[in-house]
């Protein structure tokens, strides 16, 4: 049965929050105790728990965890309950429990879950490649205009231009990494202004679709996984991003190929890493710029998620209590 099944899809939109209400939570738990294995754990357990208990046939064909040597839902398995697994809708998975799992050891803000659904062989699958070069922005951009392959200063420029403004305000944000400091610099001198995170470039590239984030790009090298789950929420929400798989060495290179990867250099545009429908559902762990964290309140915990669909262009709020059991 397609994605595109509108009872089974309005179904699956909402049972997609649950998912990441439930790695939110339990991720939660870890909160500012300093062991980001322990997040992340807790999430993967939670997440996997709920995915086991709907009635669909998912494959995990983004999955997160590997290289941090963290637990996983590993690339490849499958998910959903006994009678989803025979008869219910086929659908391919990206997960990334936490995204900001160090930003949750460490009690800091912009950390939330997240998962997509797209239709069988929609997401860009990318072996052995575990970053990725982006550029991300929001609606209000041409991403025609913009390349990889152009400079930062013309990048900061164009999107000055585009935008009916002065360089010095453009706001990008990036991952703060040592990789970064040229890039860094380069922005600065370019005259925009930087948005440094310390981890959790999904909720960084989504910010660039919300004028109350002050963000206008997400520029830098970060997770290939978290590039096509971003890719999926920028799909929902008008949004571009850009983005040419880093590998490690040659070999990683060569083994990718190997594995049917046709051209290594290949940018990819947000339609290539999210094709199809797709459906992005993601809840805060933290308090951040797009969603509010997990929050105690009497008798219970408060969730704030966000849940979309781009067949509908639906952009969905919902905030929850959930009783304490």
């Amino acid at each position: 049965m397609p994605l595109g099944v509108d009872k089974m899809t309005r179904s699956v939109v909402i049972e997609m929050v649950r998912v990441t209400e439930a790695a939110a939570m339990a991720s939660a738990k870890h909160q500012g105790r300093g062991d980001k294995i322990a997040v992340d754990a807790a999430a993967v357990e939670a997440m996997r728990d709920v995915l086991n208990s709907m009635d669909i046939c998912g494959t995990v064909v983004i999955g997160e965890g590997e290289k941090d040597e963290a637990p996983m839902l590993y690339e490849g398995e499958v998910v959903g309950s006994k009678k989803g697994r025979e008869y219910g809708p086929k659908l391919d998975i990206a997960v990334d429990p936490v995204d900001g799992t160090t930003i949750v050891a460490e009690g800091t803000e912009n950390a939330i879950s997240v998962i997509a659904l797209s239709e069988n062989g929609q997401f860009l699958k990318a072996p052995d490649a575990w970053y990725m070069q982006k550029l991300a922005m929001g609606p209000k951009f041409d991403v025609s205009k913009f390349s990889l392959d152009m400079s930062t200063a013309q990048m900061i420029q164009e999107a000055a231009q585009q935008k009916g403004t002065k360089p010095e305000n453009i706001v990008v944000c990036v991952l703060k990494r040592p990789r970064h400091d040229v890039l860094i610099s380069e922005i600065r001198a370019a005259g925009a202004r930087i948005k440094l995170i310390g981890d959790g470039d999904v909720a960084g590239a989504i910010a660039t679709c919300f004028e109350t984030s002050g963000v206008d790009l997400l520029m830098g090298q970060g997770g290939s996984p978290e590039g096509v789950i971003a890719a999926a929420a920028l799909k929902c929400l008008g949004g571009h991003i850009l983005g040419r798989l880093h590998f490690n060495d040659e070999a990683s290179k060569q083994k990718a190929v190997a594995e049917g990867l046709e051209n290594p250099e290949k940018v990819y545009t947000t339609d290539e890493m999210a094709g199809g429908e797709v459906i992005f559902a993601a809840t805060g762990v933290t308090n951040g710029t797009m969603l509010k964290g997990i929050h105690s309140a009497p008798g219970g915990k408060i969730t704030h998620s966000v849940v979309m669909r781009s067949k509908t262009g639906t952009v969905r709020w919902i905030e929850a209590f959930h009783k304490d059991k």
